[in-house]
């Protein structure tokens, strides 16, 4: 393995990269039927190599996150751009792609919205995933086109609303661009991973993407718990209040496809639970409360509140069951020990993240470090850190670097580790 900093890293001080505004090929129109994708099944079939994949949503507007344009670019078959919802059946593209492989940035975000097309690759290759594990400081694309490509790439669109028919002709433009230098771009990492003797860790990192991608979607328990700034809400009742708010926006947002949001922000929630008004004016004077549209919805929000203060104190939202550790800075004053364990493996991930130039993360995620500083196996080995790592989702090539060195700081005499200072982070 290299000690070099990737060399498409290095700072010029010379003009700008040229802005990339136009494939090379021209912007397609996009296909819209069966009969289209059928012909781009058989050009794609017919090409070779990888193929470059995106897909755009529309986070943010729409309560689903379905795909609304699919970007596809392969050698001997040009790029295509594919609005996905007037086609009902993929089988045939999956046939022709299926075995290849997929060179997608960020997969993560992508695969569940193509997996509901019944899209999947057997193999994929991430660059952002790539760039991360080569130790490169900036892994959006369009960084990674100018620091390793040298174009630049316009960003103007990736918030937009992808669910807008028609599509703008900027809008297609930049999407098909998104895929214009995949290619390109994927062989430059696999040489800069080869050159780090990372390519095996990619292959693994690649392979549980895969893997992941046929898995249904996890399902949290009590999603309203998740609602920005119910830190500050106190009490089962106002908690209660918060459900049956979030409750009845949730309905409101999957019936009509919108961001829930965009029904009734978080911030007005959180008001109102708080609050408990009882009319419709203490209501509207809240903050969030001032658009129009919600206020249109006003008897809504008062009958879901109205709900909430009906309800028995049987009925009244209780906390879940603890899923893993407490919060870091309650260690010190519950379990002292487990704390100093806390503070020397995240001692030990960060040398090691920092000796082989991967984001800590990436070395091995934070939740399996305080999972397994809380509660270590009985007899601390390297084969039982190992064996508990891999429980929790590592894979091979983290356990390798890692587990020895994390079985000798969690193995520590009780006596000596009571005496060491407590980081309470």
């Amino acid at each position: 393995m290299t000690d070099e900093p990737p060399a498409t890293e290095s700072v010029d001080d010379g003009p700008l990269p040229p802005v990339l505004t136009a494939p090379r090929d021209g912007t397609p129109a996009p296909v819209t039927t069966a009969e289209e994708l059928a012909d781009v099944a058989a050009r794609f079939a017919a090409g070779t190599g990888p193929v470059a994949v995106d897909a755009e949503r529309a986070s943010g507007y729409r309560y689903t996150h379905r795909a609304y344009l699919i970007q596809l670019r392969r050698a001997g078959a040009g790029t295509v751009l594919i609005d996905p919802v007037p086609i009902a059946d993929f089988s045939g593209l999956q046939a022709a792609i299926g075995d290849a492989e997929w060179i997608l940035h960020a997969a993560s975000q992508d695969l569940p919205c193509l997996t509901e097309l019944k899209l999947r690759p057997t193999r994929l290759f991430d660059t952002e995933l790539a760039a991360r594990l080569c130790g490169f400081e900036r892994v959006g694309l369009a960084a990674l086109t100018e620091n390793v490509l040298g174009y630049r790439l316009e960003k103007h669109h990736s918030a937009a609303d992808w669910s807008t028919r028609p599509l703008p002709a900027s809008w297609l433009t930049y999407a098909a661009l998104d895929v214009e230098l995949l290619l390109e771009l994927r062989e430059h990492l696999g040489a800069e991973l080869d050159k780090q003797g990372k390519t095996e860790w990619a292959a693994q990192e690649f392979a549980a993407l895969v893997a992941a991608a046929g898995e249904p979607a996890r399902v949290r328990p009590d999603p309203w718990r998740r609602t920005s700034g119910i830190h500050r809400v106190r009490g089962a009742r106002a908690l209660s209040r918060v459900r049956a708010l979030w409750q009845a926006r949730d309905q409101i947002a999957q019936r009509r496809d919108i961001s829930p949001g965009r029904v009734l922000p978080d911030t007005a929630i959180i008001a109102a639970a708080e609050a408990d008004p009882k009319d419709e004016r203490a209501l509207v004077a809240l903050t969030g409360f001032g658009g129009r549209s919600i206020r249109r919805m006003a008897g809504v929000w008062l009958d879901a509140l109205s709900d909430a203060r009906a309800l028995s104190d049987s009925e009244l939202p209780v906390n879940p069951p603890a899923d893993g550790p407490p919060p870091p800075h309650r260690w010190a004053e519950r379990d002292p020990v487990a704390a100093g364990r806390l503070v020397r493996a995240r001692a030990v991930v960060t040398e090691l993240a920092t000796a082989h130039r991967v984001p800590p993360e990436n070395l091995i995620t934070p939740d399996s470090v305080r999972r397994l500083a809380w509660s270590p196996p009985a007899e601390i080995t390297p084969e039982s850190v190992t064996a508990a790592l891999r429980a929790l989702g590592a894979r091979a090539w983290q356990t390798d670097l890692i587990a020895a060195r994390l079985a000798a700081a969690l193995d520590v005499p009780a006596v000596v580790a009571a005496e060491e200072p407590v980081d309470g982070d």
